[in-house]
C-alpha cells in the first residue's frame, strides 16, 4: 500500500465514522520499517528487521472522545472495527474541551521540503549495512590492548504516514534516518568502564564514517580508565554537549499546558520573566532542514513554526497542545518539542577548559529526575575532574542536586559547538559554583 491507497483509505474511514454517529473523526495511517545490525568480533550478533502497518482513529462525538487502533486494514474488517468504536464513544462522559483543532492551524504549505527523506533508501543493501558495523568494531578494537569486548552498529527506518481530519486536514510525510556506532568495553583493574558514541543523518551519504565512530567510541571507554571518588565541594560544571540536552527536560515538562492546567509547573506563572541566565537562549524549530524532529505539523496536525521558548533567559512561550490549551484558553502551538537549539557561543570547548580552575566536566548522568512541580532535581554524575585549566582525571559516583529556579541562574556560558546527532543541539553548558556530594 503506497501513501495514495493510504490517503484514500484514511479518507474512507473518516467519512464512515462520521456516518455512524461521529461528530468529528481523525484518522492517521502509517507504515515503517526498521533494520538492525549487530557485530562482535567481526561476526554477527543480530540481525533485526520488523515492518509494520496501523490505523489510529481518534473519534469525537458530541464532545465524548476515545482513541482506537488496528494493524488490520483490510477495508470490510475496518467496517465493523469503526462501527463499534463510534458506538463505545457514546457512552463516554462529555468533555466541552474534546474536538478538533480549529482549521485556522493547519498548515498551509504542505510541498515544503525539510530534506528528511533519502529517497534512495531502498538501494542500501543488506551487505552495506552488516560492512559498516565491521569496520566501526574493527576500529574500535585497534585503538588499545586494553579493550576486551567492542561491537559495532547499523540502523535504520523508513517511515510514511497520512493525517486526515474531518474538518479539513489532508496531509502526508515520509522520513528515512539512519544511525551507526560502537559500544567498548575495556579492563581498568576490576572494573570496567564502557563507553560509545553514535552518529546518524537522515540520508545514507552523508553519515559519519566508520573511523570517527569506532575511534570515539574507544576514546569514551578508555578516558574513563582510573576513575576514582573525589572530595564533596562546590565545582565548577561543565556539561558535554552530548549529555547536556538531559538537563533541558528540567524545562520542557513544565512549560507543558498539561502541566500548567494541573498545577504541576514550577513555571506556571512565568511567562515574560526570568528562568534563566541571561547568556541562555533556547529555540524551537521543526522546520530545520534535515532535523531530526523536523515537521511541518504535529501528531493533532497543527502547523509547526519556529519559536522561541527561552530568550535571553526570560521565558517566552509555553508547548502548548489542542485540549489543554482550550482548558486554559490558550491558542494551540503544538505540545511537544522538535528540534531545540541554541544561541552558541564564542569559544570552543579547549578554550573553555583552559579557564577553570576548579571544575567537574559532567560526560554522563546516571541516573535520577527532577521534579516538575517544585524544580527539586537530583542526578548521579560522572566525568573528570579539571584543575588549572588542564583534564585531570576521571571521577565517578558524585551526584548534584538543586532546584532549578537556581539551578539555571547559575549557567555562566554556552560553547559553540553543537552536538550533531540528536534533535537537541547542545553546546557545551557551564555553571558556576555547583554543589557536588562525592565522598
Amino acid at each position: 500500500m503506497n501513501n495514495k491507497e493510504r490517503k484514500e483509505l484514511a479518507m474512507w474511514a473518516v467519512e464512515f465514522a462520521k456516518q455512524k454517529g461521529a461528530s468529528e473523526v481523525a484518522a492517521s495511517i502509517s507504515n515503517s520499517r526498521s533494520v538492525e545490525i549487530e557485530v562482535r568480533e567481526q561476526k554477527i550478533e543480530k540481525i533485526k528487521e520488523s515492518t509494520t502497518n496501523g490505523l489510529s482513529l481518534n473519534i469525537y462525538r458530541d464532545h465524548k472522545y476515545s482513541g482506537h487502533s488496528t494493524n488490520n486494514l483490510n477495508k470490510k474488517d475496518l467496517e465493523k472495527f469503526i462501527t463499534e468504536a463510534v458506538e463505545a464513544t457514546k457512552y463516554l462522559t462529555a468533555d466541552e474541551f474534546r474536538e478538533l483543532p480549529d482549521p485556522s492551524l493547519y498548515p498551509t504549505n504542505l510541498n515544503h521540503d525539510l530534506k528528511i527523506e533519502d529517497k534512495s533508501y531502498s538501494n542500501v543493501a543488506p551487505e552495506q549495512r552488516v560492512q559498516i558495523a565491521k569496520e566501526i568494531e574493527q576500529v574500535a578494537r585497534a585503538q588499545s590492548d586494553k579493550i576486551i569486548s567492542a561491537t559495532g552498529g547499523f540502523s535504520d527506518d523508513y517511515s510514511e504516514s497520512v493525517l486526515v481530519h474531518s474538518n479539513g486536514l489532508v496531509a502526508e510525510r515520509a522520513s528515512t534516518s539512519f544511525w551507526a556506532g560502537g559500544e567498548v568495553t575495556v579492563k581498568d583493574g576490576n572494573a570496567r568502564p564502557e563507553g560509545y558514541h553514535w552518529g546518524g543523518s537522515r540520508y545514507f551519504n552523508s553519515m559519519p564514517t566508520a573511523v570517527e565512530l569506532g575511534s570515539k567510541a574507544a576514546e569514551n571507554a578508555i578516558r574513563k580508565m582510573g576513575q576514582t571518588k573525589i572530595a564533596s565541594g562546590k565545582y565548577d560544571m561543565l556539561i558535554e554537549n552530548r549529555t547536556a540536552g538531559r538537563l533541558l527536560y528540567m524545562f520542557v515538562r513544565p512549560m507543558s499546558a498539561r502541566a500548567l492546567q494541573q498545577k504541576s509547573s514550577y513555571l506556571d506563572g512565568m511567562q515574560g520573566k526570568e528562568i534563566a541566565a541571561p547568556v541562555l537562549t533556547v529555540i524551537d524549530d521543526p522546520l530545520m532542514e534535515g532535523g531530526f524532529a523536523s515537521r511541518l505539523y504535529d501528531g493533532q496536525g497543527i502547523a509547526a513554526r519556529q519559536r522561541t521558548m527561552i530568550e535571553k533567559g526570560v521565558l517566552k512561550e509555553y508547548y502548548v497542545d489542542n485540549y489543554y490549551g482550550k482548558k486554559l484558553g490558550l491558542t494551540p502551538n503544538g505540545g511537544s518539542t522538535s528540534n531545540i537549539r541554541f544561541d552558541l557561543g564564542s569559544r570552543g570547548f579547549d578554550a573553555i577548559v583552559k579557564d577553570i580552575n576548579k571544575g567537574i566536566f559532567v560526560t554522563s548522568f546516571n541516573g535520577g529526575n527532577s521534579n516538575p512541580t517544585t524544580g527539586d532535581f537530583s542526578f548521579g554524575v560522572s566525568g573528570f575532574l579539571v584543575e588549572g585549566g588542564q583534564i585531570v582525571k576521571p571521577v565517578n559516583e558524585m551526584n548534584i542536586s538543586g532546584n532549578a529556579k537556581e539551578f539555571w541562574k547559575q549557567l555562566t556560558e554556552l560553547g559553540n559547538d553543537p552536538y550533531q546527532y540528536s534533535s537537541i543541539l547542545s553546546p557545551t553548558l557551564v555553571f558556576k559554583d555547583i554543589d557536588f556530594s562525592g565522598l
